[in-house]
Order: structure tokens, then C-alpha cells, then sequence
């Protein structure tokens, strides 16, 4: 998954930022979705990884994350931002893997309660969700 996510990384389209980020998420049932970031002049409304993933996983039908891979250069930890958190957190539960990667492999893994604590969920609302 990591080198899917390298690959997807490298397709990235970040002519402002030069940031690449590359996502692999992986349903439940063993699908697996990537996509980069996509910048446009505009910066804020540029396409985050995991969000492009996540559609492209929608668009296929399948609506849970069993884990997700983000890849991203550089020294740091590169995590999902805060409205991909809350993306993931649409089509996930507590046992969903955050894998954030760096050019050499995975550099931490963690549970998505552990990114994103507390957090607002489908649960909250009185409407039913499909699975």
C-alpha cells in the first residue's frame, strides 16, 4: 500500500506548494482507492489526497474504510488535515488504521480515534446512514 500511495504521490498536481501527497484507502471488503493532491490557483480549493480517494472509493460504491495510507515528503508527519479527518471519520469507525507515510514506509500508525478524538459522527444525527 505504501508504494501505491508513492505512486500516487508522485502524480500529484502541486505546481503552487511543490507539497506532493499521495492516499491509498482500503474498504473492508479489500478495494483499494488512490489519488494526489490537486492544487489550482485559487488555493483553497485545491483537492486534498485523501479526499480524492475517498470519492473515487464513493464513486465504486463502497462506503468503509478499513485503512488508509498518506504519504507525504519531508521530515515531519505528514496527517491528514483537519476536514480530511472528518472525511475519513464519514466512512470510518474505531478500528480504522491511519498509516502516515514518508518516502522510506510507514511512520506511525494510528487507530482513528486516536487522530481524531471526540469526534462528530454520522451517530450524532437523527438520520439513518446506509451501510
Amino acid at each position: 500500500m505504501v508504494e501505491l500511495a508513492r505512486q500516487a504521490m508522485a502524480k500529484s498536481y502541486s505546481p503552487y506548494s511543490g507539497f506532493k501527497v499521495g492516499a491509498v484507502v482500503v474498504t473492508r471488503n479489500g478495494s483499494v482507492f488512490s489519488a494526489c493532491n490537486v492544487e489550482n490557483a485559487s488555493y483553497p480549493e485545491g483537492t486534498c489526497a485523501e479526499a480524492g480517494a475517498i470519492s473515487a472509493m464513493v464513486m465504486a460504491g463502497q462506503q468503509r474504510i478499513q485503512a488508509i495510507y498518506v504519504i507525504g515528503a519531508g521530515d515531519g508527519l505528514v496527517s491528514p488535515c483537519g476536514g480530511c479527518r472528518q472525511r475519513i471519520r464519514e466512512f470510518a469507525d474505531s478500528t480504522t488504521t491511519v498509516h502516515i507515510c514518508g518516502p522510506e514506509g510507514i511512520r506511525k500508525s494510528l487507530l482513528l480515534d486516536q487522530l481524531l478524538p471526540y469526534s462528530f459522527g454520522p451517530q450524532h444525527l437523527n438520520v439513518a446512514q446506509a451501510d
